[in-house]
C-alpha cells in the first residue's frame, strides 16, 4: 500500500465516523424548521445538541490520534488523553475505566495508546468495559488494555492489519494498520490476545 493510498483510507475513515452525528444534526435542524409542536421541537433540540457534542468529541479525538498534533518531540498529558477517549465513548455501550498514570508521554506513544484503546472498544460489539493501565515511568512507556464484555472478539483482518499485513486493508481496517505503524515508530511491539469474553492489548 502506498502512502497516498494509506492517507486516502484514513481520510475515508474520518469521514465515515463524522457522517453519522453530522447527519443527525442536519435532520434535527430540518425538524426544527418544520415542527411547531413544543415537545417535538424539544426532542429535536436534544438530538441536535447530542449529535453536535458527539461530532466534536470525535474530531477532538481524531485530531490527535490520527493527526499530527504538536511539534516533533512534543509530550501529551495522559489525563487529557483519557478525557478525549472518555468523550469519544460517552453515551455509547462501551464504558472506560481509565487507570493511567498522571504523567506525560511522548506524542507517538500517546497516539499509540489512543489508537489501541479505540481498537479495544471496537472489540465490544455489544458493549462492555475497556480498562486501561499504563506504566508510571514516562521514560519507559507501556500499557495493558482489557476489553471485557459479551461477545468480545477480534477479527482476523484486524489482527493481520495490526501485525502490518496490508494486503486486505480497507477503510475499516486502516485504523489497526495505523496502530501498527505507530508501534513501529516508537520501536515497540503491540500484541492483541483474544480470550474468553475479553480481548487484551499490550505494548512496551
Amino acid at each position: 500500500m502506498t502512502e497516498i493510498e494509506f492517507a486516502a483510507l484514513l481520510v475515508r475513515r474520518v469521514c465515515h465516523d463524522l457522517v453519522g452525528p453530522l447527519g443527525a444534526v442536519v435532520n434535527g435542524m430540518e425538524v426544527l424548521e418544520d415542527e411547531r409542536d413544543p415537545a417535538m421541537r424539544a426532542d429535536a433540540i436534544k438530538l441536535v445538541t447530542m449529535s453536535a457534542e458527539q461530532a466534536l468529541a470525535r474530531i477532538q479525538f481524531m485530531r490527535i490520534a490520527f493527526g499530527a498534533a504538536g511539534s516533533a518531540g512534543a509530550e501529551l498529558d495522559l489525563g487529557e488523553i483519557g478525557n478525549l477517549i472518555g468523550g469519544l465513548l460517552a453515551g455509547g455501550k462501551v464504558h472506560l475505566a481509565w487507570n493511567a498514570s498522571r504523567t506525560y508521554w511522548a506524542k507517538d506513544w500517546a497516539k499509540l495508546l489512543m489508537n489501541a484503546t479505540l481498537l479495544a472498544a471496537d472489540c465490544l460489539p455489544r458493549g462492555g468495559v475497556v480498562t486501561v493501565e499504563t506504566s508510571a515511568d514516562a521514560q519507559a512507556p507501556s500499557f495493558h488494555i482489557r476489553a471485557e464484555g459479551s461477545h468480545a472478539r477480534v477479527t482476523e483482518d484486524v489482527m493481520h492489519a495490526l501485525s502490518g499485513e496490508a494486503l486486505n486493508v480497507d477503510a475499516r481496517h486502516v485504523q489497526p494498520f495505523l496502530t501498527h505503524k505507530l508501534s513501529r515508530s516508537v520501536n515497540t511491539a503491540i500484541s492483541i490476545v483474544p480470550l474468553d469474553g475479553a480481548v487484551e492489548l499490550m505494548a512496551g
